[in-house]
C-alpha cells in the first residue's frame, strides 16, 4: 500500500472511531478499532525496522513503534492514532514535496519524443525514433522537439534548448550547425541530417541518467540515521526519568510521542532531491544523492585538459612566411587550397581566414595520406602538411606545425595552439574559494604544452604524457587527505578515469556518451563555470539538509523535556508534532533555491 493510501486509511479509521466513541458511544469498540489499527501499522514498521538492520543500517522506527504501543497500553488511543495520521501523513508529504523538487528532472522524461519525419523522395515519412539510421534526412516542423541529434542541412530557426543546457534564450540554428536531440524547435521547419541514433543521442542519454537519479536512494539519509542513536537514547532518557520521578507510564508516552522521528526521516532525503533539482536549472544533471554529499566534501580535482581545460579546437598561433609573401598572401592560398579539404586543421584555417581574405580557385584538390594535401591555385601546384612533403627541414618546436610550398618552393609555415576556455581560470579560482585545496591537470599531450596551460589558468600539479591507465594510476594515488578527488573530463578516452575517481564529471554537452555514461554528474552546456557552480550547489545542500534534520532534532527534544512534566498531553504532542515535520520539511525545501 503506498503512503498516501496508507494516509487516506488512517484518517478514515480515526473518523469511524470518532463516530464510535461519541455517536454511538462506543469508547470500547473506538478503542480496539484504534488498537487493532494501530498495531497492524506497529507490525508493519517493525518489519521494516529488521529490514534495515539486515542491510547494515540503523534507524529511527523503534521510537515510532515505541510511541504507538506505549500511548495505546496506557490508553491513550487518541494521542496513538494522531501518531498514526502524523507518521502516514509525512511519509505522502515527503513523497509529495520530492515529485515537487525534482519535477525539472521529471520534466525531460514527459518530453521525450516519440516520433521522426524521415524525408523519403521528397515526402514526409513517420516513423518511430528508435528506428531512424545515421545520415538519414529528417524534417523537425516547427514547435517539435528534436528526436535525434544531429546537423541543420536546410533552413534556419531558433531553438529552445533550456531542458538540456538550463540556457533560458533561445538558440539561433542555421545550416552546418548542430542540434540536440530534445531541443524544442521555433516557428520555422528545418532538414536535419542525423549524426547519432536515438540510443546514444544527447536527450536518450540525459533520461537515462535521469532515470539512474531516481532510482538510486541517496545514501546521505545514514546521516539522519547516525543523528538517530543518540536521538532515540534522549528521548528514552528523558521519558524513562520522568517515568520513575512521577510512578506515571503515561509521561513515558506522552514524551515519545513528541519524540516522532520524523523530521529526521524526511528532512535529509528532501533538501537533497531538492539539491538535485536545484542542479538540473543549472544545466547538471546529478545521479544521485550521495554524489552531492561527496562533492560538497571535495579537496581535490584533476581536469583533462584538451575539451575542459581547452576548447578542444585549434586555433592559429602564428603564420610564418618566407619574405616575398606577406601574412595575408599566404593565408589566401592555404584557406583557398583547404576549402574542400577535410584536414583536421582546415576549419581552423577557414576560420582565420573568413572575411580577412577572397578565395581563389581550387583544382585537382587531393589529399596524400599521412603528408598533407596537394592542390592547383593559380596553375600552381600548392603543398600543405608536413616538412618533408613541402620540400624543407622541420621546426624544433612542441606545437602542431603545417608547411607550405608553390611549386616545390617552400613558402612558409602555421603554428596552432589549442585555446584556453575564456572561464577555465574564473572555475578553478571559485573552487579555491570554495574550499578545493588540490587541481591536478591530466594530459596525455606533451609536458611543455601542458605547462604553459597549467600556468594559465593557475593550475601547479601537472601530470603529461598520460594514457588512460596513467590517469588512473594518479587518481587511485591520491592521498586520503586529499580525497575526495573529482574528475572532469569530456572524451572516450576519459571514460574509465570518471569512473574511477570520488566523483566523475563529464563535460557532456559536445563529450562522449562513454564519459557521459561513467560519470555520477554530467554539464549539459559547454561551460566549466558548471563545474564549480555543482559544487556550491552541493555545499548549499548539505548545510541545509543538516540544518533541518537539527533544527527538528531541537524542537524535539525541548518538546520532550516541557512533556516530561506532565503540560503537553498526549493528544497535543502528536498534533505540535505535525508542525515540527512541516518546519523541517519548508527548511529543506529551501535547498530548491538558488542561494
Amino acid at each position: 500500500m503506498g503512503h498516501f493510501k496508507k494516509f487516506i486509511f488512517t484518517v478514515a479509521v480515526g473518523l469511524l472511531a470518532l463516530i464510535t466513541e461519541f455517536v454511538l458511544h462506543q469508547p470500547t469498540w473506538s478503542y480496539l478499532l484504534v488498537a487493532i489499527v494501530g498495531g497492524i501499522m506497529a507490525f508493519s514498521m517493525l518489519i521494516e525496522m529488521i529490514k534495515t538492520l539486515k542491510s547494515g543500517k540503523y534507524g529511527v522506527d523503534i521510537l515510532a513503534i515505541t510511541a504507538i504501543v506505549a500511548t495505546l497500553a496506557v490508553g491513550e488511543y487518541w494521542a496513538s492514532l494522531m501518531v498514526l495520521i502524523m507518521l502516514t501523513g509525512g511519509d505522502s508529504l515527503e513523497d509529495y514535496a520530492g515529485r515537487q523538487a525534482s519535477k525539472e528532472l521529471r520534466a525531460l522524461l514527459n518530453n521525450s519524443p516519440q516520433i521522426a519525419h524521415k524525408l523519403v523522395e521528397h515526402a514526409l515519412v513517420d516513423i518511430e525514433v528508435e528506428q531512424v539510421q545515421i545520415n538519414d534526412t529528417l524534417v523537425v516542423k516547427p514547435g517539435e522537439i528534436v528526436p535525434v541529434d544531429g546537423r541543420v542541412i536546410e533552413g534556419e530557426s531558433t531553438f529552445d534548448e533550456s531542458s538540456l543546457t538550463g540556457e533560458s534564450a533561445p538558440v539561433e540554428k542555421k545550416m552546418g550547425d548542430e542540434l540536440m536531440s530534445g531541443s524544442i524547435n521555433g516557428d520555422r521547419s528545418v532538414k536535419v541530417r542525423v549524426d547519432k541514433l536515438a540510443a546514444d543521442s544527447q536527450y536518450q542519454t540525459i533520461i537515462k541518467l535521469v532515470k539512474e537519479s531516481e532510482a538510486k536512494p541517496a545514501e546521505f539519509v545514514r546521516m539522519a540515521d547516525r543523528y538517530a542513536v543518540p536521538f532515540t537514547l534522549i528521548a528514552y532518557l528523558i521519558g524513562g526519568i520522568s517515568w520513575i520521578i512521577t510512578k506515571d507510564p503515561v509521561r513515558f508516552a506522552e514524551v515519545l510521542v513528541v519524540a516522532s522521528p520524523c523530521p529526521l526521516i524526511l528532512a535529509a532525503p528532501i533538501a537533497l532531491v531538492a539539491g538535485m533539482s536545484r542542479s538540473s536549472r543549472n544545466g547538471i544533471v546529478v545521479k544521485t544523492g550521495t554524489t552531492l554529499e561527496k562533492l560538497a566534501q571535495a579537496k581535490s580535482f584533476a581536469f583533462d585538459k584538451t575539451g575542459t581545460i581547452t576548447k578542444g579546437q585549434l586555433s592559429i598561433d602564428q603564420i610564418v612566411p618566407v619574405a616575398q609573401f606577406s601574412e595575408k598572401e599566404f593565408l589566401q592560398y592555404v584557406a583557398s587550397a583547404e576549402q574542400d579539404s577535410s584536414h583536421i586543421l582546415a576549419r581552423s584555417i577557414l576560420n582565420e581566414a573568413k572575411g580577412k581574405v577572397n578565395f581563389l580557385p581550387v583544382t585537382n584538390l587531393e589529399e596524400v595520406t599521412g603528408s598533407g594535401i596537394k592542390a592547383t591555385i593559380n596553375q600552381k601546384e600548392i603543398k600543405i602538411g608536413r616538412a618533408e612533403f613541402a620540400g624543407t627541414i622541420p621546426n624544433d618546436t612542441s606545437q602542431t606545425i603545417i608547411y607550405v610550398s608553390l611549386d616545390n618552393q617552400y613558402i612558409g609555415y602555421m603554428t596552432f595552439k589549442d585555446v584556453v576556455r575564456t572561464e577555465s581560470k574564473q572555475t578553478l579560482s571559485a573552487l579555491k574559494e570554495l574550499g578545493v585545496q588540490n587541481l591536478v591537470m591530466l594530459t596525455g599531450d606533451q609536458q611543455e604544452i601542458a605547462e604553459e596551460i597549467a600556468h594559465q589558468v593557475g593550475i601547479t600539479n601537472v601530470y603529461a604524457h598520460c594514457l588512460p591507465q596513467d590517469k588512473i594510476s594518479v587518481l587511485k594515488n591520491t592521498k586520503k587527505e586529499e580525497r575526495p578527488i573529482v574528475m572532469v573530463g569530456d572524451g572516450v578516452n576519459d571514460a574509465p578515469a570518471l569512473a574511477v575517481a570520488d566523483i566523475g564529471i563529464a563535460m557532456g554537452a559536445h563529450g562522449s556518451t562513454a564519459a557521459s555514461e561513467s560519470a555520477d554528474a554530467v554539464i549539459l552546456k559547454d561551460d566549466l563555470t558548471r563545474v564549480s557552480t555543482a559544487v556550491k550547489v552541493a555545499q548549499d545542500t548539505m548545510k541545509i539538509a543538516r540544518q533541518s534534520v537539527l533544527i527538528g532534532i531541537f524542537i524535539c527534544v525541548g518538546l520532550m523535556l516541557v512533556a516530561s512534566t506532565g503540560v503537553i498531553p498526549a493528544l497535543l504532542g502528536a498534533a505540535l508534532q505535525e508542525v515540527v515535520d512541516t518546519v523541517s520539511i519548508l527548511s529543506a525545501l529551501r535547498a530548491k533555491n538558488d542561494q
